[in-house]
């Protein structure tokens, strides 16, 4: 393997290389997904430091392959698709597990039905099913442990793969949907089901410490998500003329507050500020974000994308002069990182874990969460005052640099990884979780 980027790589290998364990099998609820290229990025960074990571989906990709990127297609290619496996791999899967170990069979629908009530039992019946099918494809590819990101139903699967075959589980927690409804999501249940529990902000992880027994605090990592700063520079050219260009990524929901953004606008039009928006993303919002303006009179201000992968974003990216996600729940998302690490002066709402990356008027701005009138005026601000866009823009890239780094942060997770038995061996000298603080 020639020369890695992450730092201790070579350690790494040592520790942990592929026939002494160093594998696992990653279990996503859909991979590719153009709203999830972390996950791709962290596949890739931790098989740069030396460890077999092989990918499991049960939905097919979200895109084409001709919308995808060139990795995102070879992801696509190399990965076990569960779902377009369909009948013949449940019921091979099934056959297979009725011959090698019936009685942990049985035990394992059992429990599916007990995560259930009423119509939900065949959900957990098809869960049950889903898993059999991953434990099957993991002996074959000789991995003895199972990473989910999410804990949803994915991490369900994930739970009764655990009982099924007695494979090492972790979970990655992002926050906040999971904290929605911590009974459906059997979020409790799967804090004490998996061997460690990774969380991406402190946020999270005090969440999880809300809802878990002390006994299992030890379990909870903090290990941030990062983005790579050489993959997003700030622009060197000159603004060109025109009014600001305003830029928002993300799924087109009502958790990322697109609408409020769209009436914060309308009251800059009010105001005489020149401005363009552009919106990327798709999602359940689309229509009554395109109804709002066409109500706000809007339709000279406001451009849709649709869904783009990371190169266009990154195009968009490089054409903005200021990012705006006015969330109102969130984990930290990774596209503020992306927008920061570009040296775009970055407008969000102090909700969930958003405060851990951005320190308001240092790194950002922060508006009241749901207060259009709050928003409108760091729009304002911003839109205004250049000097200001220069000097958040640039210490926005320092926090990355110093805090949210992908190198660092992968290696961090590598670290947590390889100190499970199986897994790997103890982390090697000079991966720790410092990295991830």
């Amino acid at each position: 393997m020639e020369k890695s980027r992450y730092p201790a790589a070579s350690r790494l290998d040592a520790a942990v290389r592929e026939d002494d364990g160093g594998a696992l099998a990653y279990l996503v609820s859909r991979y590719p997904a153009v709203s999830h290229t972390f996950i791709l990025r962290e596949v890739m960074g931790l098989r740069e430091l030396g460890m077999r990571v092989e990918v499991a989906s049960i939905n097919a990709p979200d895109r084409s392959n001709a919308q995808m990127s060139p990795d995102e297609r070879d992801e696509a290619r190399r990965t076990y698709g569960i779902k377009q496996h369909g009948l013949i791999g449940a019921t091979t899967a099934l056959l297979w597990m009725l011959l090698t170990r019936p009685i942990g069979l049985v035990r394992t629908l059992l429990q599916a039905i007990g995560m259930g009530r009423g119509f939900k039992r065949l959900y957990a019946l098809a869960y049950a099913v889903e898993a059999l099918m991953v434990v099957r494809w993991m002996e074959r590819r000789k991995l003895r442990h199972l990473h989910v990101h999410f804990g949803n139903a994915a991490a369900t699967v994930g739970m009764l793969v655990k009982t099924l075959s007695g494979v090492g589980l972790s979970v990655t927690i992002h926050g906040p949907d999971e904290f929605d409804d911590v009974p459906g999501q059997l979020l409790r249940e799967k804090v004490a089901c998996a061997d460690r529990v990774v969380c991406i902000s402190q946020f999270a992880r005090s969440q999880l410490m809300r809802i878990s027994p002390p006994a299992h605090w030890h379990k909870l990592q903090l290990c941030r998500l990062g983005v790579d700063p050489a993959q997003f520079r700030p622009r060197t050219d000159p603004r060109a003329a025109g009014p600001i260009r305003l830029l928002c990524v993300g799924r087109l929901t009502p958790a990322k507050g697109q609408v409020l953004l769209l009436q914060a606008c309308a009251e800059l039009r009010h105001l005489d500020i020149a401005f363009a928006l552009t919106l990327v993303g798709d999602g359940p919002d689309l229509a009554r974000l395109k109804d709002g303006v066409r109500r706000f009179g809007l339709q000279d201000h406001v451009r849709f994308t649709g869904p783009l992968n990371q190169l266009q974003v990154r195009e968009e990216l490089a054409r903005a002069d200021i990012f705006v996600l006015p969330s109102l729940a969130e984990g930290i998302p990774v596209v503020l990182m992306e927008a920061m690490a570009c040296g775009l002066p970055c407008i969000s709402c102090p909700v969930n874990g958003i405060p851990e990356l951005i320190e308001h008027a240092r790194s950002g701005l922060l508006a009241t969460p749901g207060d259009v009138m709050a928003l409108t005026e760091q729009l304002r601000q911003l839109i205004e005052d250049g000097w200001l866009r220069q000097s958040l823009g640039a210490e926005g890239r320092l926090q990355v640099g110093r805090r949210f780094q992908q190198r660092k942060n992968i290696a961090a997770l590598a670290a947590i990884f390889a100190s499970l038995p199986s897994v790997g061996s103890e982390a090697p000298q000079g991966l720790t979780l410092q990295g991830a603080r």
